[in-house]
């Protein structure tokens, strides 16, 4: 159901000082920096900050798959144990986010394209 990793999100409480670390590892400057998200575009992929994510309950990098069909792919992962951490949410433009944890206690991102 998963095609390809779409992004990875890091949780950060100093997105100074994390903005920072990624602009030296990837050598420039982020391609998104507003106050609620930092993106930085990585061989076509998008790793980013969310200054919130502490408050959301994220504990460490989320990876987040994009896939065709977010309730289908939400449905087949409750259908073996997962369960839903953030529902199906829509971040801009139609693009819809949800999080689900695994039985082992990973989150799952899942991205959805309009």
């Amino acid at each position: 159901m998963a095609t390809t990793l779409g992004s990875i999100i890091y949780p950060t409480s100093d997105v100074e000082a994390a903005k920072k670390a990624l602009t030296a590892l990837f050598g420039k400057q982020p391609d998104i920096d507003e106050p609620y998200y930092v993106g930085y575009e990585v061989d076509g992929r998008q790793v980013g900050l969310d200054p919130g994510g502490a408050a959301k309950g994220m504990t460490g990098p989320v990876p987040y798959w994009n896939v065709a069909d977010i309730d289908a792919t939400i449905a087949a992962l409750e259908a073996v144990g997962a369960t839903v951490t953030q529902a199906p949410t829509d971040v801009g433009g139609g693009n819809l986010i949800a999080t689900v944890t695994d039985a082992d206690g990973n989150t799952i991102g899942l991205g959805q394209a309009p």
